[in-house]
Parts: C-alpha cells; sequence; structure tokens
C-alpha cells in the first residue's frame, strides 16, 4: 500500500483562524507514491496519537520560527512568526517518531524542529550571528551552493553518484566538484534562522559557504537512534519539483523509506 506521510499544518489567521500548509508539500509527496495526511493543531494528545498512528513517516514542513524556549534560549528578540501551537505538536510528532523509529523529512523550519525535538539548538538570526553570511532569504531558485558530503544519507536521497576525478556536471548543470569527499548542488534558500548545535545522534551532512548547516542526518551507526530515515534540508525541495530530477528523488527516497 502507499504509505501515508503526516504533515502537521500550522496556524494562518485571515479574519478566522484556520490550520493551513503549503499544496506543494502534498503535491511533491503524491508524486513521489505517498498520501498526504495534514495533522491538525489538535489540543488533545490522545487525538493526536490516533493521527500518528496512522502515518507511516512524518514530513515537518517550513514556516515560522521555533520559539526560542524549546532550545534554552530567553528572550525572543530575534524570532519571528512564533506559533506556539505548532511547536507543540510537532515536538509531540518529531518526539514519538524519534523514539519509535518513524522515517522523518524535515525542510525549512523542519530541519530546525527536528533538532529541537531531539535536543540541538539554533541559530537565532544568520544575519545578526554568522559574520559574512551569504544571503539566506530571497526568493531565487538558484541561491546559494551547499557542500555535500560524499556517502551521505543526503547524497544517496539525492541520487548523486560518486565524484569522478575532475569536475563534472550532470545533465541538469547543477552538479560539481568539491574535493574527493564532497560534492556540490545549487539550491533555493529562505529562512533567517538555523541549525546551531546538533543534537545527540545526528550528523551534519551539508553547509552552505559561509559554514551555516545545510542538512542534518541520522548518524551511522547512531546508538541514540536505531536505523531508521532521519533526514533535515534547510532548503525548499518542495518548490523544486517536478523540475529538478535531484528533488524529485529525494522525495521518492523518502517515501520509499516510509514503505512497512
Amino acid at each position: 500500500m502507499d504509505p501515508v506521510i503526516a504533515l502537521p499544518t500550522y496556524n494562518a489567521y485571515n479574519g478566522d483562524p484556520d490550520y493551513v500548509l503549503r499544496k506543494a508539500y502534498c503535491q511533491a509527496i503524491e508524486a513521489a507514491g505517498g498520501v498526504p495526511l495534514l495533522v491538525p493543531l489538535l489540543e488533545g494528545e490522545r487525538a493526536l496519537r490516533r493521527l500518528y498512528d496512522l502515518g507511516d513517516g512524518l514530513l515537518l514542513c517550513g514556516g515560522g520560527d521555533v520559539a526560542a524556549e524549546h532550545y534554552g534560549v530567553v528572550g525572543e528578540s530575534k524570532v519571528k512568526r512564533v506559533d506556539r501551537e505548532r511547536d507543540r505538536v510537532e515536538m509531540l510528532l518529531a518526539g514519538w517518531a524519534l523514539r519509535e523509529g518513524m522515517p522523518i523529512l524535515g525542510i525549512c523550519r523542519g530541519i530546525q524542529s527536528l533538532n529541537v525535538a531531539a535536543g540541538g539548538t539554533l541559530i537565532r538570526d544568520i544575519p545578526t550571528e554568522v559574520p559574512d553570511a551569504v544571503t539566506h532569504s530571497c526568493s531565487k531558485k538558484q541561491a546559494h551552493e551547499v557542500t555535500i558530503k560524499e556517502g551521505t544519507l543526503l547524497a544517496k536521497a539525492l541520487g548523486l553518484l560518486p565524484i569522478l576525478p575532475s569536475p563534472h556536471k550532470s545533465s541538469a548543470g547543477r552538479i560539481g566538484k568539491a574535493d574527493s569527499h564532497e560534492q556540490r548542488i545549487t539550491v533555493n534558500s529562505h529562512h533567517h534562522q538555523a541549525v546551531q548545535r546538533v543534537a545527540p545522534g545526528l550528523t551534519v551532512s551539508a553547509h552552505a559557504p559561509d559554514g551555516v548547516i545545510e542538512a542534518i542526518e541520522r548518524a551511522p551507526h547512531s546508538a541514540r537512534y536505531p536505523p531508521f530515515l532521519i533526514l533535515g534540508v534547510q532548503w525548499h525541495p518542495e518548490r523544486l519539483v517536478p523540475d529538478d530530477p535531484l528533488m524529485v528523488h529525494l522525495f521518492q527516497y523518502y517515501v520509499d523509506a516510509c514503505r512497512r
């Protein structure tokens, strides 16, 4: 059967409060062979658990900032568009998934929620905290490069081939040579926060030219988590589907990992 992917919603206020989610996430999951299940921000843990149990995977999507209190920081002068209902639900669902082995994919805010739920911290504001930072918040489809470690879960999920001895481009013209153990791709970017201290049991698999962490995943042979898919990316692959074959492959890899 096609795997069911749980996607927590968020609050939007257009006169009346609504639970919403950008349809690009659902479209990318459906195109990859999955069935999206939108999870409202319910108060009752029992109802949330029932919805969680219907899922085969958890997708944490983009959006506003995670409240700083969740990673031990007092004061929120640098955070924007905090949705505490969403924080509560995502921390709860991600905690269950991490403990019980449900595959997790985090996108933009989702990589941050994943890292915080697993015990990590965040950079609250890249422009004021990262010296010589590249532009991370822009609408361009090709905002900046990210460097990906060869042999990582991320490299496999994107379908990247082993690096050739000389600089090389794919048919998409987006892959380049970095060094003997890294590859570069160009991604979109729309965020002002990022992973700071990586949570125990996770590891970095990609970074931007300024050193900002662009992807995390389950550390190989992690004693903290069993061998199931935990992956977070800081860019928005759902906005690049279906035109970018690497991002199409990412969603297919994730949905396949959710099949039971």
